[in-house]
């Protein structure tokens, strides 16, 4: 199993914890990235914090769900922020992901599978008649016919997603340990087989983000 690369999640609006998550996870022995998502992004400072970011692999987590032409004008107002990746759920339809990706120029467009909160019974109480692995493997087909560039699974549908999407693939529901928060689809990182690894809490939540980072880089090599 390949070594991964990881995604530290800045899921904050203080611009200092921001900066001391960035500053304090700096290392030479794996491959880092940041992902900021709704909170960060919809705050007062986001934006412009994350448009003066350099020399970072930046991963925009926006989830983008909506009509053609709105989710072709949301990627167009983003490309001033010079991100690597940007996610956009699956579910918003293929003719929405082909033109995505059309318009995307040289940003990733990341399609998000089912999110790593929703279990069988939740996908049965919204209205979808699949199980998660079935659902995710179709969701798959679909990124791979609109040529997205990575696809976003749990832990548990990543042999799965690798049978028909030979691009990156990133996990989120990882853990350092076992606590797994709010996932319902979670696993420890070590056992994961995937290009990307998300981490939020594990890292940032107790304030030691040397020592977490120390102990994750540990646990996969």
């Amino acid at each position: 199993m390949k070594k991964p690369k990881i995604f530290i999640a800045c899921d904050a609006t203080d611009l200092t914890k921001v900066k001391k998550i960035i500053a304090q996870s700096q290392t030479n022995k794996i491959k880092v990235g940041y992902k900021f998502g709704l909170e960060f992004m919809n705050s007062k400072n986001g934006r412009q914090f994350v448009s003066k970011l350099r020399n970072k692999i930046i991963f925009v987590d926006l989830k983008l769900n909506d009509t053609v032409h709105t989710m072709i004008s949301a990627v167009k107002a983003l490309k001033d922020l010079k991100i690597n990746y940007l996610t956009v759920h699956i579910s918003s339809g293929l003719a929405a992901l082909k033109a995505v990706k059309k318009v995307s120029g040289s940003i990733k467009i990341v399609g998000v599978s089912t999110l790593t909160s929703l279990n069988n019974k939740d996908l049965k109480i919204i209205g979808y008649s699949r199980s998660v692995k079935n659902l995710v493997a179709h969701q798959a087909g679909l990124a791979k016919r609109a040529a997205l560039d990575a696809l976003v699974c749990s832990p548990f549908e990543v042999n799965i997603v690798r049978k028909n999407f030979k691009k990156e693939i990133i996990t989120p529901g990882v853990q350092i340990g076992k606590k797994n928060y709010d996932q319902k689809r979670s696993m420890e990182a070590k056992k994961v087989n995937s290009d990307w690894l998300v981490l939020g809490r594990s890292i940032t939540a107790n304030g030691h983000i040397k020592k977490n980072i120390q102990r994750l880089i540990k646990s996969l090599y």
